[in-house]
């Protein structure tokens, strides 16, 4: 739906712009390693990539600037695949323009983002449940199970919220309690 090419030329004399290229699977090995030498022959300090969903493949790219000495951090995506493809039917010319807007913004994002520090902070391995209900108990029991202390806090004087007040329940007529 979109023609990449034509998105990958306007993106070039944008400001700040280096390099603007295609890829047919730019997640894949050979478009992660083409991204990393890119970086290293051309000195990025920011990588921008028109894809597929981050959800999924966020997380590959920011390796792939970590593994070229980039911070993971400098890293901006543009979703065209759910924000364009997916949602433009039988017009590519309409598609390819947004897909452009798309990828300008995120251009100028791209400039200001900034490297974040890795702090490691001391954490007591422990967990608060407001809500001595049958959600929060359900909770505190899980995560109990798992080896974390847990401290529950319940308003009232006793726990089991409304189900503490029931006597039988729907529809197995086992005891609430």
């Amino acid at each position: 739906m979109v023609n990449v090419e034509e998105v990958a030329k306007f993106a070039e004399p944008l400001p700040n712009v280096i390099v603007s290229k295609t890829h047919p699977f730019m997640c894949s090995d050979p478009g992660q390693k083409m991204i990393a030498e890119d970086i290293q022959k051309y000195n990025l300090n920011r990588i921008v990539v028109g894809a597929c969903t981050p959800k999924i493949h966020e997380p590959t790219y920011r390796a792939v600037l970590e593994s070229a000495g980039l911070s993971k951090y400098y890293f901006e995506m543009v979703n065209l695949r759910e924000h364009v493809s997916f949602v433009t039917q039988d017009a590519p010319e309409s598609a390819t323009e947004k897909a452009k807007h798309l990828i300008k913004g995120g251009v100028y994002r791209a400039a200001l983002l900034e490297k974040v520090p890795i702090k490691e902070v001391d954490v007591e391995p422990a967990v608060l449940v407001i809500g001595g209900g049958i959600g929060g108990i359900s909770a505190s029991l899980a995560v109990a199970n798992a080896g974390i202390k847990v401290y529950l806090v319940e308003k009232d004087p006793s726990i089991g919220g409304n189900m503490a007040q029931l006597d039988r329940i729907f529809p197995t007529d086992d005891c609430s309690i």
